[in-house]
Protein backbone atom coordinates (compact mmCIF):
# COMPACT_ATOMS: atom_id res chain seq x y z
CA UNK A 1 0.00 0.00 0.00
CA UNK A 2 1.45 3.29 -0.81
CA UNK A 3 2.47 4.75 2.24
CA UNK A 4 2.32 1.11 4.09
CA UNK A 5 4.89 -2.11 3.24
CA UNK A 6 3.11 -5.04 2.00
CA UNK A 7 4.39 -8.54 3.05
CA UNK A 8 7.03 -9.44 0.41
CA UNK A 9 4.64 -12.56 -0.50
CA UNK A 10 1.87 -10.98 0.36
CA UNK A 11 -0.20 -13.56 2.27
CA UNK A 12 -3.98 -13.62 3.28
CA UNK A 13 -4.61 -15.06 6.35
CA UNK A 14 -8.22 -17.09 6.05
CA UNK A 15 -9.98 -16.21 9.13
CA UNK A 16 -12.28 -19.18 10.28
CA UNK A 17 -14.22 -20.35 13.37
CA UNK A 18 -15.72 -17.25 14.20
CA UNK A 19 -12.62 -14.82 14.16
CA UNK A 20 -13.15 -11.82 13.84
CA UNK A 21 -10.62 -8.68 13.05
CA UNK A 22 -10.47 -7.66 16.55
CA UNK A 23 -9.34 -10.87 17.32
CA UNK A 24 -6.32 -10.05 14.44
CA UNK A 25 -5.72 -6.67 16.19
CA UNK A 26 -5.28 -7.92 20.12
CA UNK A 27 -2.71 -10.71 18.61
CA UNK A 28 -1.13 -8.18 17.08
CA UNK A 29 -0.49 -5.88 19.90
CA UNK A 30 0.05 -8.74 22.28
CA UNK A 31 3.01 -9.74 20.05
CA UNK A 32 3.82 -5.93 19.90
CA UNK A 33 3.89 -5.66 23.24
CA UNK A 34 6.48 -8.48 23.42
CA UNK A 35 8.70 -6.56 20.75
CA UNK A 36 9.35 -3.11 19.57
CA UNK A 37 5.67 -1.82 19.77
CA UNK A 38 5.63 -1.13 16.14
CA UNK A 39 2.63 0.22 14.35
CA UNK A 40 0.47 -2.10 12.41
CA UNK A 41 -1.84 -2.28 10.23
CA UNK A 42 -5.14 -5.19 9.10
CA UNK A 43 -6.62 -4.80 6.25
CA UNK A 44 -9.84 -6.76 5.33
CA UNK A 45 -10.44 -8.01 1.90
CA UNK A 46 -13.61 -9.19 2.90
CA UNK A 47 -14.57 -5.46 3.14
CA UNK A 48 -12.81 -4.45 -0.19
CA UNK A 49 -15.21 -7.35 -1.96
CA UNK A 50 -18.40 -5.95 0.06
CA UNK A 51 -18.19 -2.26 -1.55
CA UNK A 52 -17.37 -4.06 -4.80
CA UNK A 53 -20.53 -6.12 -4.45
CA UNK A 54 -22.28 -2.88 -3.20
CA UNK A 55 -21.11 -1.25 -6.47
CA UNK A 56 -22.85 -3.56 -8.52
CA UNK A 57 -25.55 -3.96 -6.85
CA UNK A 58 -26.53 -0.27 -7.05
CA UNK A 59 -25.06 0.95 -10.11
CA UNK A 60 -24.38 -2.05 -12.82
CA UNK A 61 -24.60 -0.42 -15.46
CA UNK A 62 -21.65 2.06 -14.64
CA UNK A 63 -18.14 0.27 -14.35
CA UNK A 64 -15.89 1.44 -11.80
CA UNK A 65 -12.23 2.42 -12.66
CA UNK A 66 -10.10 2.67 -9.73
CA UNK A 67 -7.46 5.62 -9.29
CA UNK A 68 -4.80 3.60 -7.70
CA UNK A 69 -3.28 7.17 -6.36
CA UNK A 70 -5.76 6.18 -3.64
CA UNK A 71 -4.28 3.34 -2.24
CA UNK A 72 -1.40 1.15 -4.32
CA UNK A 73 -1.06 -2.04 -2.73
CA UNK A 74 -0.31 -4.67 -4.67
CA UNK A 75 -2.78 -6.81 -2.94
CA UNK A 76 -5.88 -4.25 -3.63
CA UNK A 77 -4.73 -4.49 -7.23
CA UNK A 78 -4.86 -7.92 -7.72
CA UNK A 79 -8.12 -8.09 -6.12
CA UNK A 80 -9.82 -5.53 -7.85
CA UNK A 81 -7.99 -6.81 -11.01
CA UNK A 82 -9.94 -10.33 -10.32
CA UNK A 83 -13.16 -8.73 -9.89
CA UNK A 84 -12.88 -6.73 -13.67
CA UNK A 85 -12.28 -3.23 -12.23
CA UNK A 86 -10.22 -0.92 -14.63
CA UNK A 87 -7.72 1.70 -13.23
CA UNK A 88 -6.76 4.92 -13.78
CA UNK A 89 -3.37 5.84 -13.43
CA UNK A 90 -1.74 8.89 -12.82
CA UNK A 91 1.90 8.43 -13.58
CA UNK A 92 4.64 5.99 -15.20
CA UNK A 93 5.46 3.81 -11.71
CA UNK A 94 1.41 3.13 -11.53
CA UNK A 95 0.94 1.97 -15.07
CA UNK A 96 4.22 -0.17 -14.48
CA UNK A 97 2.33 -1.48 -11.18
CA UNK A 98 -0.91 -2.17 -12.94
CA UNK A 99 0.52 -3.97 -15.93
CA UNK A 100 2.53 -6.47 -13.32
CA UNK A 101 -0.67 -7.82 -12.39
CA UNK A 102 -1.42 -8.37 -15.82
CA UNK A 103 -4.08 -5.75 -16.30
CA UNK A 104 -4.64 -5.32 -19.91
CA UNK A 105 -3.72 -2.07 -21.53
CA UNK A 106 -7.42 -1.43 -22.28
CA UNK A 107 -8.42 -1.46 -19.15
CA UNK A 108 -6.36 1.50 -18.13
CA UNK A 109 -6.48 4.96 -18.23
CA UNK A 110 -3.86 7.58 -18.11
CA UNK A 111 -4.77 10.45 -16.22
CA UNK A 112 -3.28 13.66 -14.75
CA UNK A 113 -3.51 17.61 -15.94
CA UNK A 114 -0.26 18.22 -17.37
CA UNK A 115 2.00 15.07 -18.57
CA UNK A 116 5.30 14.90 -19.30
CA UNK A 117 5.78 14.15 -22.99
CA UNK A 118 8.01 10.90 -21.30
CA UNK A 119 4.82 9.45 -19.70
CA UNK A 120 2.81 10.04 -23.38
CA UNK A 121 5.27 8.00 -24.97
CA UNK A 122 5.53 5.17 -22.19
CA UNK A 123 2.05 5.24 -22.87
CA UNK A 124 2.07 4.72 -26.73
CA UNK A 125 5.09 1.97 -26.29
CA UNK A 126 2.62 0.09 -24.10
CA UNK A 127 -0.06 0.38 -25.54
CA UNK A 128 -2.33 2.64 -23.05
CA UNK A 129 -4.87 4.46 -25.52
CA UNK A 130 -6.69 5.79 -22.78
CA UNK A 131 -6.03 9.46 -21.89
CA UNK A 132 -7.62 12.43 -20.19
CA UNK A 133 -7.11 15.79 -21.78
CA UNK A 134 -7.83 18.80 -20.53
CA UNK A 135 -5.56 21.89 -21.62
CA UNK A 136 -4.33 22.46 -25.51
CA UNK A 137 -0.46 22.14 -24.20
CA UNK A 138 -0.69 18.30 -23.45
CA UNK A 139 -3.12 17.94 -26.80
CA UNK A 140 -0.45 19.04 -28.50
CA UNK A 141 1.94 16.47 -26.65
CA UNK A 142 -0.11 13.59 -27.51
CA UNK A 143 -0.64 14.66 -31.09
CA UNK A 144 3.05 14.31 -31.25
CA UNK A 145 3.91 11.25 -28.79
CA UNK A 146 0.70 9.04 -29.26
CA UNK A 147 -1.33 9.37 -32.70
CA UNK A 148 -2.91 6.37 -31.17
CA UNK A 149 -4.37 7.76 -28.30
CA UNK A 150 -8.20 8.08 -27.30
CA UNK A 151 -9.04 11.42 -25.09
CA UNK A 152 -11.53 11.99 -22.87
CA UNK A 153 -11.71 15.67 -22.34
CA UNK A 154 -12.38 16.47 -19.07
CA UNK A 155 -14.98 18.95 -18.17
CA UNK A 156 -14.94 21.35 -15.00
CA UNK A 157 -18.45 21.42 -13.06
CA UNK A 158 -19.53 24.41 -10.91
CA UNK A 159 -19.28 22.27 -7.85
CA UNK A 160 -15.63 21.80 -8.30
CA UNK A 161 -14.91 25.71 -9.34
CA UNK A 162 -16.78 26.71 -6.23
CA UNK A 163 -15.12 24.18 -3.65
CA UNK A 164 -11.50 23.27 -5.32
CA UNK A 165 -8.96 26.17 -4.38
CA UNK A 166 -7.71 24.96 -7.94
CA UNK A 167 -10.24 24.01 -11.23
CA UNK A 168 -9.38 20.63 -12.74
CA UNK A 169 -11.01 20.64 -16.31
CA UNK A 170 -11.96 22.88 -19.26
CA UNK A 171 -15.08 25.07 -19.78
CA UNK A 172 -17.73 24.30 -21.93
CA UNK A 173 -16.14 26.68 -24.32
CA UNK A 174 -13.05 25.56 -23.97
CA UNK A 175 -13.76 22.06 -24.92
CA UNK A 176 -15.24 23.54 -28.12
CA UNK A 177 -11.50 25.04 -28.98
CA UNK A 178 -9.76 21.36 -27.67
CA UNK A 179 -12.08 20.00 -30.14
CA UNK A 180 -11.52 21.90 -33.12
CA UNK A 181 -7.68 21.30 -32.55
CA UNK A 182 -7.84 17.77 -32.25
CA UNK A 183 -9.61 17.71 -35.36
CA UNK A 184 -6.74 19.57 -37.07
CA UNK A 185 -4.05 17.50 -35.51
CA UNK A 186 -6.01 14.12 -36.18
CA UNK A 187 -5.93 13.20 -32.22
CA UNK A 188 -9.16 10.81 -31.74
CA UNK A 189 -11.61 11.47 -29.00
CA UNK A 190 -13.74 9.38 -27.73
CA UNK A 191 -15.69 10.36 -24.85
CA UNK A 192 -15.86 13.37 -21.29
CA UNK A 193 -15.15 13.02 -17.90
CA UNK A 194 -16.27 15.28 -15.26
CA UNK A 195 -15.49 15.05 -11.13
CA UNK A 196 -18.27 16.28 -8.82
CA UNK A 197 -16.26 16.40 -5.55
CA UNK A 198 -17.92 13.65 -2.91
CA UNK A 199 -18.23 16.53 -0.47
CA UNK A 200 -21.12 18.54 -2.55
CA UNK A 201 -24.34 18.54 -1.14
CA UNK A 202 -26.02 20.21 -3.89
CA UNK A 203 -28.14 17.54 -5.84
CA UNK A 204 -27.81 20.04 -8.64
CA UNK A 205 -24.09 19.43 -9.12
CA UNK A 206 -24.75 15.95 -11.47
CA UNK A 207 -27.36 17.46 -13.36
CA UNK A 208 -25.16 20.52 -14.89
CA UNK A 209 -22.15 18.41 -15.21
CA UNK A 210 -24.24 15.80 -17.14
CA UNK A 211 -25.76 18.51 -19.48
CA UNK A 212 -22.47 20.11 -20.17
CA UNK A 213 -20.90 16.37 -20.81
CA UNK A 214 -24.30 15.86 -23.50
CA UNK A 215 -23.65 19.10 -24.96
CA UNK A 216 -19.41 17.96 -25.45
CA UNK A 217 -20.79 14.90 -26.81
CA UNK A 218 -22.83 16.87 -29.51
CA UNK A 219 -20.47 19.31 -30.33
CA UNK A 220 -17.51 16.22 -30.77
CA UNK A 221 -20.44 14.35 -33.02
CA UNK A 222 -20.85 17.44 -35.30
CA UNK A 223 -17.05 17.42 -35.96
CA UNK A 224 -17.17 13.86 -37.07
CA UNK A 225 -15.66 12.29 -33.35
CA UNK A 226 -17.64 8.79 -32.32
CA UNK A 227 -18.02 10.24 -29.12
CA UNK A 228 -18.33 6.51 -26.99
CA UNK A 229 -17.41 6.87 -23.09
CA UNK A 230 -18.66 8.86 -20.07
CA UNK A 231 -16.36 8.87 -17.43
CA UNK A 232 -18.47 10.40 -14.32
CA UNK A 233 -16.11 10.71 -12.31
CA UNK A 234 -15.02 9.84 -8.49
CA UNK A 235 -17.57 11.53 -6.32
CA UNK A 236 -18.38 8.58 -4.14
CA UNK A 237 -17.28 8.44 -0.36
CA UNK A 238 -17.52 4.85 0.13
CA UNK A 239 -20.46 5.04 2.68
CA UNK A 240 -23.89 3.13 1.23
CA UNK A 241 -26.79 5.93 1.78
CA UNK A 242 -24.46 8.17 -0.60
CA UNK A 243 -23.74 6.10 -3.08
CA UNK A 244 -27.87 5.60 -3.24
CA UNK A 245 -28.24 9.22 -3.27
CA UNK A 246 -25.75 9.52 -6.03
CA UNK A 247 -27.37 6.88 -8.25
CA UNK A 248 -30.59 8.47 -7.49
CA UNK A 249 -29.81 11.45 -8.98
CA UNK A 250 -28.07 10.37 -11.58
CA UNK A 251 -29.77 7.53 -13.15
CA UNK A 252 -32.88 9.46 -14.72
CA UNK A 253 -30.28 12.08 -15.56
CA UNK A 254 -28.05 9.48 -18.18
CA UNK A 255 -31.59 7.79 -19.33
CA UNK A 256 -32.46 11.26 -20.09
CA UNK A 257 -28.94 12.35 -21.94
CA UNK A 258 -27.12 8.73 -22.40
CA UNK A 259 -29.92 6.20 -22.67
CA UNK A 260 -28.46 2.67 -23.25
CA UNK A 261 -29.50 2.98 -27.06
CA UNK A 262 -27.06 5.48 -27.49
CA UNK A 263 -24.23 2.77 -26.95
CA UNK A 264 -22.36 5.27 -24.84
CA UNK A 265 -20.54 3.53 -21.76
CA UNK A 266 -21.01 4.92 -18.71
CA UNK A 267 -18.16 4.41 -16.32
CA UNK A 268 -16.66 5.82 -13.04
CA UNK A 269 -13.62 6.36 -10.40
CA UNK A 270 -14.61 5.25 -7.10
CA UNK A 271 -11.28 5.10 -5.19
CA UNK A 272 -11.84 5.96 -2.01
CA UNK A 273 -15.18 4.01 -2.00
CA UNK A 274 -13.53 0.91 -2.65
CA UNK A 275 -10.82 0.82 0.13
CA UNK A 276 -12.00 3.31 2.77
CA UNK A 277 -13.31 0.92 5.46
CA UNK A 278 -10.68 -1.89 4.32
CA UNK A 279 -7.93 -0.53 6.53
CA UNK A 280 -7.20 -0.31 10.10
CA UNK A 281 -3.90 0.78 11.87
CA UNK A 282 -3.16 0.34 15.03
CA UNK A 283 -0.26 2.92 16.92
CA UNK A 284 1.70 2.87 19.85
CA UNK A 285 1.54 5.77 22.35
CA UNK A 286 4.64 6.93 23.32
CA UNK A 287 4.89 9.93 25.36
CA UNK A 288 2.62 11.86 27.22
CA UNK A 289 2.29 15.29 29.34
CA UNK A 290 -0.29 17.08 30.69
CA UNK A 291 -1.34 21.13 30.47
CA UNK A 292 -4.32 22.96 31.24
CA UNK A 293 -6.51 23.22 28.29
CA UNK A 294 -6.51 26.70 27.91
CA UNK A 295 -2.52 27.04 28.53
CA UNK A 296 -1.21 24.68 25.67
CA UNK A 297 0.12 27.66 23.56
CA UNK A 298 1.17 29.80 26.77
CA UNK A 299 4.46 29.91 28.33
CA UNK A 300 4.14 27.61 31.25
CA UNK A 301 2.15 24.19 31.76
CA UNK A 302 1.90 23.31 34.98
CA UNK A 303 -1.36 22.41 36.23
CA UNK A 304 -2.74 23.92 39.89
CA UNK A 305 -5.34 21.82 41.58
CA UNK A 306 -8.54 23.32 40.10
CA UNK A 307 -6.91 22.93 36.42
CA UNK A 308 -8.99 20.77 33.80
CA UNK A 309 -6.28 18.85 32.03
CA UNK A 310 -5.58 18.63 29.06
CA UNK A 311 -3.36 15.81 27.73
CA UNK A 312 -1.14 15.64 24.96
CA UNK A 313 -0.41 12.36 23.68
CA UNK A 314 2.99 11.17 20.97
CA UNK A 315 2.27 8.05 19.16
CA UNK A 316 4.78 6.28 16.97
CA UNK A 317 3.42 7.21 13.55
CA UNK A 318 2.52 10.82 12.38
CA UNK A 319 1.86 13.07 9.36
CA UNK A 320 5.46 12.26 7.82
CA UNK A 321 3.87 8.65 7.76
CA UNK A 322 0.61 6.93 7.46
CA UNK A 323 -1.12 9.82 8.03
CA UNK A 324 0.67 12.05 5.65
CA UNK A 325 -2.95 12.80 4.49
CA UNK A 326 -3.36 15.14 6.93
CA UNK A 327 -1.03 17.99 5.64
CA UNK A 328 -3.43 17.40 2.48
CA UNK A 329 -6.32 18.67 4.24
CA UNK A 330 -7.45 15.10 4.97
CA UNK A 331 -9.26 14.77 8.32
CA UNK A 332 -8.52 12.42 10.79
CA UNK A 333 -11.27 10.80 12.85
CA UNK A 334 -11.03 10.10 17.00
CA UNK A 335 -9.42 6.78 17.28
CA UNK A 336 -10.52 4.13 19.74
CA UNK A 337 -8.74 2.63 22.21
CA UNK A 338 -7.49 -0.70 22.70
CA UNK A 339 -7.62 -0.79 26.53
CA UNK A 340 -8.45 -4.40 28.15
CA UNK A 341 -9.40 -2.17 31.70
CA UNK A 342 -11.13 0.34 29.99
CA UNK A 343 -14.57 0.60 31.79
CA UNK A 344 -17.62 2.21 30.81
CA UNK A 345 -17.91 5.03 33.18
CA UNK A 346 -14.07 5.85 32.90
CA UNK A 347 -14.06 9.62 32.59
CA UNK A 348 -13.34 11.61 29.26
CA UNK A 349 -10.17 14.10 28.78
CA UNK A 350 -9.67 16.96 26.27
CA UNK A 351 -6.97 15.15 24.21
CA UNK A 352 -4.76 16.28 21.38
CA UNK A 353 -2.46 13.41 19.20
CA UNK A 354 0.69 13.88 17.64
CA UNK A 355 3.44 12.42 15.73
CA UNK A 356 6.75 11.40 16.97
CA UNK A 357 8.51 14.33 15.25
CA UNK A 358 8.46 17.21 17.29
CA UNK A 359 7.37 19.20 14.06
CA UNK A 360 4.41 21.57 14.74
CA UNK A 361 3.01 20.14 11.53
CA UNK A 362 3.10 16.62 13.00
CA UNK A 363 -0.66 16.79 14.62
CA UNK A 364 -2.83 14.15 13.43
CA UNK A 365 -5.26 14.93 15.96
CA UNK A 366 -6.29 18.36 16.99
CA UNK A 367 -9.24 17.84 19.25
CA UNK A 368 -10.81 14.62 20.41
CA UNK A 369 -12.17 13.29 23.70
CA UNK A 370 -10.24 9.93 25.24
CA UNK A 371 -9.99 8.21 28.78
CA UNK A 372 -6.04 9.17 30.07
CA UNK A 373 -3.62 6.69 28.56
CA UNK A 374 -0.35 5.96 30.04
CA UNK A 375 2.69 5.37 27.87
CA UNK A 376 2.56 2.14 25.91
CA UNK A 377 -1.06 1.61 25.24
CA UNK A 378 -2.44 1.53 21.79
CA UNK A 379 -4.64 3.65 19.54
CA UNK A 380 -7.00 2.11 16.95
CA UNK A 381 -7.58 4.40 13.83
CA UNK A 382 -10.31 2.84 11.35
CA UNK A 383 -11.18 3.78 7.75
CA UNK A 384 -7.51 4.43 7.03
CA UNK A 385 -7.93 3.20 3.23
CA UNK A 386 -6.78 6.37 1.83
CA UNK A 387 -4.87 8.08 4.18
CA UNK A 388 -1.82 9.87 2.90
CA UNK A 389 -2.73 8.68 -0.53
CA UNK A 390 -3.05 12.20 -2.53
CA UNK A 391 0.60 12.49 -1.83
CA UNK A 392 4.18 11.21 -1.83
CA UNK A 393 4.13 8.06 0.29
CA UNK A 394 6.27 9.03 2.66
CA UNK A 395 7.93 12.53 3.61
CA UNK A 396 11.13 11.48 5.55
CA UNK A 397 12.79 7.99 5.82
CA UNK A 398 10.47 7.00 9.07
CA UNK A 399 9.94 3.03 8.66
CA UNK A 400 6.10 2.46 7.44
CA UNK A 401 4.04 -0.38 8.96
CA UNK A 402 3.07 -3.81 7.62
CA UNK A 403 0.52 -4.75 6.39
CA UNK A 404 -1.06 -8.37 7.54
CA UNK A 405 -4.29 -8.81 5.11
CA UNK A 406 -6.68 -11.38 6.24
CA UNK A 407 -10.79 -12.53 4.97
CA UNK A 408 -13.30 -14.64 6.55
CA UNK A 409 -14.07 -17.45 5.45
CA UNK A 410 -18.02 -16.57 4.68
CA UNK A 411 -15.99 -13.45 2.48
CA UNK A 412 -13.77 -16.00 0.30
CA UNK A 413 -16.34 -18.32 -0.60
CA UNK A 414 -18.25 -14.89 -1.78
CA UNK A 415 -14.86 -14.62 -3.82
CA UNK A 416 -14.41 -18.06 -5.44
CA UNK A 417 -18.44 -17.12 -5.98
CA UNK A 418 -17.30 -14.49 -8.08
CA UNK A 419 -15.13 -16.72 -10.16
CA UNK A 420 -12.03 -15.63 -8.43
CA UNK A 421 -8.99 -18.07 -7.40
CA UNK A 422 -5.96 -17.79 -6.81
CA UNK A 423 -4.55 -20.89 -9.32
CA UNK A 424 -6.37 -18.37 -12.40
CA UNK A 425 -6.58 -14.53 -11.14
CA UNK A 426 -4.97 -13.52 -7.90
CA UNK A 427 -1.57 -15.60 -8.72
CA UNK A 428 0.46 -13.48 -6.32
CA UNK A 429 -1.53 -13.95 -3.38
CA UNK A 430 -1.45 -16.96 -0.95
CA UNK A 431 -3.81 -17.84 1.59
CA UNK A 432 -2.94 -19.69 4.89
CA UNK A 433 -4.71 -20.37 8.30
CA UNK A 434 -4.62 -17.30 10.50
CA UNK A 435 -2.75 -18.94 13.61
CA UNK A 436 -0.36 -21.27 11.79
Amino acid sequence: MKGFVDAPNYFIELLEGGTTLEDVIDNHVYEQNLAEKNAFVVADLGALMRQHVLWKTTMPLVRPFYPVCCNSSPVVIEVLSALGVGFVCANKAETILVMDHDVPPENIILSGVCKQLSLIKHAAKTGINYLVCENEADLRKIARAHPEAKLLLQVSTEAQVEEASVTIGCSLKGCRHLLEMAKELSVNVIGVKFQVLASCRDPQAYTHALSDARCIFDMGKELGFDMNILDIGGGFSGSEFQLQQVHSVVRPLLEAYFPSASGVSIIAEPGNFFVFSSFTLAVNVIGKKAACRDLLSSTHDELTPNDEPEFVYYMNDGVYGTFVGKLFGNIIATPSVHKMSLTLDEPVFSSSLWGPSCDPLDQVVEHCLLPELAVGDWLIFSNMGTSGQEGPATLSDTDQPPVYYTISTDDWFEMQEAGISLDDTMKNLSLVQYGL
